[in-house]
């Protein structure tokens, strides 16, 4: 259920109506946008809801019942679009943000090279693994809280923001020190557990698409996450498994303008996992920006031959300098700035 408050609304009037919700042992999660309040109920209770005991009350506008099993992610509880602020980084808005860097931190040299390129051509954000979910235990894990060092680092150095995977809940207070952004991974995505403990967290969270999930279990795992109080929430298309093995997975482009009409959170695409090949990831990326994705994620690497993680799907910086002059041809076209 939604309760959409009056234009005019006191703030005392927004109060008791909280108040009233909480009393009846109900979740009142509040978003205010720029002509009015919005109050999502979540959660369950031994005292129904009556609506018409909200809609009577001073300052009410209406009362709707939401049918999406997910609630404080769609756009019924927040019609405008969720634009999140980190910094000088506004993503959600008319700008498309690109995150950059190496599948995996493997040194501080390796990462400033990196960082000075993408830096140099318009990335806003470093990404890298200091812990890294690998399908065989015998890969490279990651260097932990040393190579968190190194993105912050590195970071600062070249005024970019932080963003890194969070593995596990006894990983987020040390994560939490060095990044701007928390990932969680696609085997992460319904961790139900870690979602909430992460829900909890003032930092923003990009939530990645689980391989095999569905768009609804999408919404559902992030709100996990805002019924936690954080609605810093933004999603990442990463690709699905399908039957099609030509690449590492199928990107599936509609999700963009799917999550878009279903939801008000920012989605960004990562076109390097969407594809696992350096000669897709260009024209992926294209498109994701084309069909209205919020910001790109991918993976650059200056000697991706040599990497310990996803070398075939690094490209290298003189690729993402191309990257970047055809996303500011296509950007203008939608409406859209790089």
């Amino acid at each position: 259920m939604v309760i959409v408050m009056n234009e005019q609304a006191t703030e005392d009037q927004v109060e008791k109506v909280i108040a009233a919700l909480t009393q009846k042992g109900y979740d009142a999660h509040r978003s205010t946008g720029s002509t009015r309040t919005v109050i999502g109920v979540v959660g369950s209770s031994r005292s129904p809801l009556d609506p018409r005991e909200f809609e009577i009350m001073p300052g009410v506008h209406e009362v709707v019942r939401i049918s999406e099993p997910y609630k404080l992610a769609g756009r019924t509880f927040k019609p405008e679009d969720t634009v999140i602020r980190i910094k000088d980084v506004a993503i959600g808005g008319r700008d498309v943000v690109l995150m950059a860097g190496p599948c995996a931190v493997e040194s501080e040299k390796q990462l400033d090279i990196i960082a000075s390129s993408v830096s140099r051509y318009g990335a806003r954000i470093l990404r890298g693994g200091a812990f890294k979910p690998r399908t065989s235990p015998y890969s490279f894990q990651g260097m932990g809280e040393e190579g968190l060092r190194h993105l912050r680092t590195v970071a600062d150095r070249y005024g970019l923001l932080v963003i890194t995977e969070v593995m596990d809940t006894s990983q987020i207070e040390l994560v939490g020190r060095y990044a701007d952004i928390l990932q969680v991974g696609a085997r992460n995505m319904q961790n139900f557990h870690l979602l909430r403990e992460i829900g909890r967290q003032s930092r923003p969270v990009m939530l990645k698409r689980g391989m095999s999930a569905t768009i609804q279990e999408w919404l559902l795992s992030s709100e996990y996450i805002m019924a936690g109080g954080n609605h810093n929430v933004m999603l990442c298309e990463r690709g699905i498994r399908t039957f099609e093995n030509y690449t590492r997975n199928t990107m599936d482009l509609s999700a963009i303008p799917i999550i878009k009409k279903l939801s008000h959170l920012p989605i960004i695409a990562d076109p390097s996992h969407g594809t696992g090949l350096r000669d897709k990831v260009i024209p992926m990326a294209r498109a994701s920006v084309a069909a209205g994705a919020d910001g790109i994620m991918v993976e650059v690497h200056h000697e991706p031959e040599a990497a310990l993680s996803d070398g075939p799907q690094s490209i290298y910086p003189e690729q993402f300098a191309e990257l970047m002059a055809q996303l500011r041809i296509i950007a203008p076209a939608i409406g859209r700035t790089i």
